[in-house]
């Protein structure tokens, strides 16, 4: 049987596929097919080579390396994107990140992990912390829309001078939560790695000492250059062929963007939350799927939304109605059953259910301007 890694090695013969179909023209479809299976291992290789460095460089700045380049692949496709004019698939990839890591990562590690244990915990309070920063993302993509709504003349510009003064907010406020995290009240976390930990030593012998760990510092700093400049190569040639592409497959680039373009830059990550949770590390599942999405909210949107500013593109939080309302439902559903610190096979199901519903609804919305 494939295991993870097999998969990941065997999706790196399409990075070098994707390059030809790109030269000998065999067609955007091809492309753009290619050039997503490619973006999969390269993924999967930032975020080790990214864990790896860490390991090198301690606790602290190990924890804000991890959390910088957590979403590296999907902040690399969206500043193509947005370079390239796609503002309007730039926002429905951070609306598909956010549904996304809350419905169904999160709903596949409870589904999975609960089938094997009958029922799972994990921090309450962080989930609680977790579920008013998210509370704080979907206030600060309304805002902008409601004024944009309810106040029909006014400019673009206004709207992204506004968008960028919150996006300052949003980052600062990014920051505090990793101070939170890593250092004023890290002992939270540390709650559920002992409890891990603890596990863990239980299933080996105690007179078996696991080697040192050694890290090639050198060798990984390069990988993690050489990984992101092969990110966005391939990132270009998605982003190239996007548009002719679903047109081809019979997608919509709102449904590519919100569904399939979040699944395929962070899959590696997705993998390990489930993995983790199916170990009984419900702690640390959580932490990977919420935490994604906060990441998404409070740091990739913001910076997309600056960079935006000085790229001259029309970039803001002014979002589409119909995407506004898809993150303020992940959210609710996802606070409410997370809000107990506890998790069944059940609970995966219903967030499994309401991203399938929400999927299907972006499926069959009709074609916007500007997202055709």
């Amino acid at each position: 049987m494939l295991n993870k890694n097999t998969i990941l090695s065997l999706l790196l013969l399409f990075v070098p596929i994707s390059i030809a179909a790109h030269f000998l023209e065999w067609g955007a479809a091809i492309v753009f097919i290619t050039s997503c299976l490619a973006i999969v291992p390269l993924a999967a290789w930032m975020g080790t080579a990214t864990e790896e460095i860490a390991v090198v460089a301690g606790p602290t700045f190990g924890g804000l390396l991890n959390a910088t380049f957590g979403n590296a692949t999907e902040l690399i496709i969206a500043l193509i994107a947005l370079n390239a004019g796609l503002v309007n698939v730039v926002k429905a990839t951070i609306t598909g990140s956010i549904i996304g890591n809350l419905l169904l990562v999160m709903g596949l590690s409870m589904l999975l992990g609960g089938l094997r244990y009958k029922e799972q915990s994990f921090q309450p309070i962080v989930a609680r912390v977790n579920a008013s920063s998210m509370n704080l993302a979907v206030i600060a993509m309304l805002l902008p829309t409601a004024m944009d709504a309810t106040t029909p003349d006014i400019d673009e510009a206004t709207l992204q001078r506004l968008s960028v003064a919150v996006a300052g907010v949003l980052i600062v406020v990014y920051a505090l939560t990793l101070l939170f995290s890593m250092k004023t009240h890290s002992y939270l976390l540390d709650v559920g790695m002992v409890d891990v930990e603890s596990q863990e030593g239980n299933d080996v012998s105690s007179s078996t000492e696991e080697p040192e760990h050694k890290v090639n510092l050198g060798l990984w700093i390069g990988v993690l250059l050489g990984v992101t400049l092969l990110v966005a190569l391939e990132s270009e040639l998605l982003v190239g062929t996007l548009e002719e592409a679903t047109s081809q497959l019979g997608l919509t680039a709102l449904f590519t963007g919100v569904i399939l373009l979040p699944i395929i830059g962070n899959a590696a990550e997705h993998a390990t939350a489930v993995t983790v949770a199916m170990k009984n590390k419900m702690d640390l599942s959580v932490s990977v799927a919420v935490g994604s999405s906060l990441q998404i909210a409070l740091f990739v949107a913001p910076v997309l939304v600056i960079a935006g500013w000085f790229l001259g593109q029309p970039m803001d939080l002014d979002f589409n109605p119909f995407e506004l309302v898809a993150v303020a439902v992940a959210v609710l559903i996802a606070n409410s059953i997370s809000s107990d610190g506890k998790s069944n096979w059940l609970e995966g199901i219903l967030l499994i259910a309401a991203y399938l519903v929400l999927g299907l609804a972006f499926y069959f919305h009709p074609v916007v301007e500007g997202l055709a």
